[in-house]
This record gives structure tokens, C-alpha cells and sequence, in this order.
């Protein structure tokens, strides 16, 4: 009889906590668009390119980041700077 040999999935590595905040501080910082490459440039300890995509892909998810072409932006307006927006803002 032939049996099925079922393979399980290889060991995916996930980005800590940590190392969220450390990109999405970057990110914020940078007020500019910036490529994969100059993330890693910029962050303060080596991180794993498959891990940083994994992070930039998590970001993107939540709203946070857009990503082009050319690199990622930040996007995500804290609710302090939004409810100032508001205030100045026109009653439509």
C-alpha cells in the first residue's frame, strides 16, 4: 500500500515586537519615501531581509504604510495630530 507522506510547512521565522517598532520608528522618522534598502541602512541593529519584509507586509495590512515601486512611505496619522486636523478643518 502506498501511503501518503504529508510535509509539514519549514520553520518560519517572526519579526519580535521589538523589531516592529525599531522599522515602523524609522519609517516614521524619515517623513520620506524610502527604498528596502535604505531601511536597512537606517535601522539601528541588522535585521533579516526576508524578516523586514515580513514587517513592511504586516504594516501595509494595518493601514500604516504604503508601498511602491520605489520603496514605502508612512502614512499612519496618530489620533493627536488627527484631532487637531479636525479642529482647524470645515464642517461640510
Amino acid at each position: 500500500m502506498n501511503q501518503l507522506q504529508v510535509k509539514e510547512p519549514a520553520f518560519q521565522h517572526s519579526p519580535t515586537l521589538k523589531t516592529v517598532f525599531m522599522i515602523e520608528e524609522v519609517l516614521k522618522k524619515s517623513g520620506e519615501l524610502l527604498s528596502v534598502a535604505e531601511i536597512k541602512r537606517r535601522l539601528p541593529r541588522q535585521v533579516m531581509h526576508q524578516t523586514l519584509l515580513q514587517v513592511l507586509d504586516y504594516l501595509q495590512l494595518s493601514g500604516k504604510i504604503l508601498i511602491g515601486t520605489k520603496g514605502a512611505l508612512w502614512v499612519h496619522t496618530e489620533r493627536k495630530e488627527l484631532e487637531s486636523l479636525i479642529k482647524r478643518g470645515t464642517e461640510i
